[in-house]
């Protein structure tokens, strides 16, 4: 008999998403007459089409592949040089970071599932909460967590509360961890790190031999020139950091699929006994052995990212989705609730009224407004009493919002 791995039976439910998924399919199928007025501000993709410049070299790409002296079969599994030179050079430019220390794959949140793979067991591992749920659930499914408890909380993860106190910048642990999940500018708060808090977090894993995995996934949307958007501008980062970064958000790559992983050379783990190995060594053969790479066209479209008509193309689509975000923040504010994020990443991260819960936030929009948010509590038990609208949408659907939050909670 075929045993399963009863890691997965620990899972709670369904996945966040899915589960608003079910939850909108359940009262689009109880009032169909109100089907057509919902509007999703709950899941983070986006809606705007794709820059030209990218469609234009993505249809390079393909004619590349009609003729057969251009034509591409399999790629290097890390991702073609011209596509991490271009990262390099536009992203990590006096950062001392060299293009075989990037990784082309096809999203983020299968890189921050996929990096465990390469970890052992027996790790102590730090999650901030509220937190993007693949951290968890991935880390849940390689058996590194015990059962969770009615808030849902595993056994054997270290959680460090993200509140308004802290301005949703996690303390540092109390205690030695191994690996550190850190996302900024974060996801679901809409919030952001100083260098000076990110310098702490990186002296810290220098000083207890941790890992930090950084996803700055949003990182185009940083607004404010004093933030950092790469925990490679923190001093000592190459020695304990490895941070990804995706097309999906600033060029609207969702549903095209492609991201990348910063590994530097210096950053090691040990054996049992002791010896230090280099990351980058074992994600090089986990990536070669577990994946053919990215399409040549993607790849071809994520390079024209950087070029002058991309950046001038992708610019646009961030200041559209921030004219978004600040609209939405306004509306609640004047709707008399208490807001946060917003203002250097597509999130807008808001207080529920008083008494209520985030997922009852989250029938009451759905029921009185037809709009969709996503409820706090989704993301970790600290994210409870509070709810995320995301910015990625039209201007005409996010002004009808803002007209509907007034009605229902103004």
């Amino acid at each position: 008999m075929a045993s399963i791995n009863a890691n997965f039976l620990k899972l709670k439910a369904g996945y966040l998403f899915p589960e608003i998924g079910r939850r909108v399919g359940a009262f689009t199928e109880a009032n169909p007459d109100l089907a057509g007025k919902i509007i999703r501000c709950g899941i983070g993709d986006v809606t705007e089409p794709l820059p030209e410049a990218v469609r234009k070299a993505m249809h390079e790409g393909i004619d590349e592949q009609g003729d057969r002296s251009t034509f591409k079969g399999y790629g290097p599994e890390q991702g073609y040089a011209f596509l991490r030179e271009a990262i390099v050079e536009n992203q990590f430019a006096d950062l001392g970071i060299t293009p075989d220390e990037v990784f082309i794959s096809d999203g983020s949140k299968c890189d921050t599932g996929n990096i465990l793979d390469i970890f052992g067991e027996g790790n102590r591992i730090a999650i901030t909460d509220p937190v993007y749920p693949v951290y968890v659930d991935t880390n849940v499914m390689a058996g590194n967590t015990g059962e969770a408890d009615d808030k849902g909380a595993y056994e054997g993860l270290v959680y460090l509360p993200c509140t308004a106190e802290n301005g949703f910048v996690a303390d540092l642990p109390t205690e030695k961890v191994d690996l550190i999940y850190l996302c900024f500018p974060n996801n679901p708060t809409g919030t952001v790190a100083t260098k000076e808090q990110l310098k702490a977090w990186v002296d810290y894993a220098k000083a207890n031999d941790a890992i930090i995995l950084f996803d700055a996934a949003y990182e185009a949307f940083i607004q404010d020139p004093e933030i950092p958007h790469s925990i490679f501008e923190i001093e000592g980062a190459h020695e304990c950091c490895i941070e990804f970064r995706s097309f999906s958000k600033n060029g609207g790559f969702t549903g095209v699929r492609c991201a990348y992983v910063v590994i530097p050379k210096t950053v090691t783990g040990s054996t049992p006994d002791g010896t230090r190995i280099p990351l980058h060594q074992l994600w090089s053969r986990r990536h070669s052995t577990k994946f053919n790479g990215a399409s040549y066209p993607v790849q071809k479209g994520a390079a024209a990212v950087f070029s002058a008509e991309g950046k001038a193309q992708v610019s646009t689509l961030i200041e559209h989705y921030m004219g978004n975000a600040a609209l939405l923040r306004e509306a609640c504010t004047k709707a008399g609730l208490t807001v946060f994020g917003g203002e250097n990443a597509p999130y807008v991260w808001v207080q529920c009224p008083v008494g209520v819960g985030s997922w009852e936030m989250f029938d009451k929009m759905l029921g009185e407004a037809q709009v969709v948010i996503t409820p706090g509590a989704g993301f970790g038990a600290a994210g409870e009493g509070y709810f995320r609208i995301s910015a990625f949408n039209s201007r005409e659907n996010v002004e009808e919002v803002c007209k509907r939050i007034a009605t229902v909670l103004g």
